[in-house]
């Protein structure tokens, strides 16, 4: 969620729209020339939300849980912004049927979560903590019994941390680590959960966490970085053949961060920083597992990822997932910049350009560039479907009179729906559309401060207030 502002830093170091006439009815605003509905997408096309652990789970030492990266780095100081961490976030531990039940009140049909490896295995592999097995027993049996699926994301970014002690990504043998968690997790809970996620946003865990630092683990540098990259695509294949093997009829995918990439001035001038780019937010993770290899030409520094790669690795690389999540909020323009080796290239914020629609994240407004990365991940010969697994925007909210009339974040959503429907129209087999996020929760190194949830979340009480744009889904999915 904070992707996109951090992964600026990433890059750097390694190397007014016009609102449409609104109407009120009640509380919710309505866009008078809202000239699609839910309809328009299909029968089948499955609405929900997406959740991460660590950020709405809290229970951060509760009923055997050991400690995630996260849990430590949070801990650290000046690691997050507003120096708070998420040892409570919104108490989704104990509140998870509440929560549940406000999702199903918004016609959503999809809750995507993911599990808590510290959870589950407090050692990182062996012995297993039975209450954080059945913890997730109860959630998925609470998504079951409200007639909502569980999307189930197997790793969000908060490792154990007795496996980070041993080097985390950056040792080779996390591969063996994640295939014994996947194995058990697959087994464990695979005659109730059908829809498979292997990773979330690898391009971004791996950049922020072990080349910049802004994130857990909070390491720098091209030798912690190129390893892990090499270990995460090796266990992204590896978890696909895990779940492919253990559970019956699963539909299995993983997700990338991705944002279509535009060159400042013209193609001449900054074509080659953008192509760089685009390798590295957007191809980086899904061409090796398309058997496409690691893309070196346009970007010859990953040749050093070589170091890494035994015998048979590229072919290990390769699994043929039955969809591919995108997760887009805005997009990226960049211009060369001769200074900066590596790289050479930079990108330009939306305030240098002027851009008038900004969200809380520094993020530009800009609903065509999901239509662009979903034209460009589609286009791979062997992608079968997409789903759009994140999208959503922060901005302030606040309660006034019982109420949060967060009217921006409806208008945005509207005009990225449209975006999606387009390319859907134009023949792109589309399969979903989950919003980022239910809760306002933990956004990672920002705090608490930006709030991307279709419900209000006091930290202070745990109170929940559905937003307006929550009831706008609610009656936007009402005909189905």
């Amino acid at each position: 969620m904070e992707r996109r502002k951090v992964l600026r830093l990433f890059l750097v170091s390694s190397v007014a729209a016009v609102i449409a006439p609104k109407l009120t009815f009640g509380q919710i605003p309505v866009y008078k020339n809202l000239d699609f509905s839910s309809l328009d997408f299909g029968a089948d096309f499955k609405w929900g939300v997406a959740t991460a652990a660590y950020q709405i789970e809290g229970a951060h030492n509760l009923d055997g849980k050991s400690a995630s990266i996260w849990d430590t780095f949070s801990h650290e100081k000046g690691t997050i912004k507003t120096g708070e961490n998420g040892d409570v976030a919104c108490d989704f531990y104990h509140s998870f049927e509440q929560d549940l039940d406000l999702l199903k009140s918004l016609n959503m049909t999809v809750f995507r979560f993911s599990i808590a490896w510290s959870r589950i295995l407090p050692n990182g592999v062996g012995a297993p903590n039975q209450k954080g097995i059945d913890f997730y027993h109860r959630v998925i049996d609470a998504c079951l019994e409200r007639g909502l699926e569980p999307w189930l994301t197997l790793y969000h970014w908060d490792l154990p941390q007795v496996l980070q002690d041993q080097g985390g990504w950056m040792n080779r043998a996390s591969v063996s680590w994640f295939s014994e968690y996947v194995e058990f997790i697959s087994k464990t809970y695979g005659d109730k959960v059908k829809n498979w996620m292997v990773f979330n946003e690898p391009s971004a865990f791996t950049a922020l966490g072990y080349l910049i630092g802004y994130h857990a683990p909070g390491l720098k540098g091209f030798r912690h970085y190129l390893p892990t990259v090499h270990h995460v695509c090796l266990c992204q294949a590896e978890g696909g053949r895990i779940i492919r093997k253990n559970v019956i009829n699963a539909n299995i995918g993983t997700t990338f961060s991705c944002s279509h990439v535009d060159v400042f001035k013209s193609e001449k001038r900054d074509g080659k920083s953008a192509k760089r780019w685009d390798v590295l937010l957007n191809r980086l993770f899904i061409e090796p597992a398309l058997g496409m290899g690691y893309p070196t030409a346009s970007f010859p520094i990953l040749r050093k990822l070589e170091k890494y790669i035994l015998p048979g690795d590229l072919e290990k690389l390769k699994f043929d997932f039955d969809f591919i999540g995108v997760q887009n909020y805005t997009r990226e323009v960049v211009k060369k910049m001769g200074i900066i080796p590596i790289m050479k290239g930079l990108e330009v914020s939306p305030k240098k350009r002027n851009v008038n629609e900004i969200t809380d994240m520094g993020w530009e407004v800009y609903p065509e560039g999901i239509y662009q990365i979903i034209k460009q991940f589609a286009a791979y010969p062997n992608v079968k479907k997409v789903f759009v697994t994140e999208n959503g925007c922060a901005f302030p909210d606040e309660i006034i009179d019982g109420k949060v009339n967060d009217t921006k974040r409806i208008d945005y959503y509207q005009r990225y729906l449209k975006q999606v429907l387009r390319a859907k129209e134009e023949g792109v087999n589309i399969g979903g559309y989950f919003s980022w996020t239910l809760l306002d929760n933990f956004e990672w190194s920002e705090g608490y401060k930006p709030r991307f949830g279709l419900v209000y979340v006091d930290f202070k009480t745990q109170k929940r207030t559905i937003k307006n744009s929550g009831y706008w889904f609610k009656d936007f999915l009402e005909k189905r």
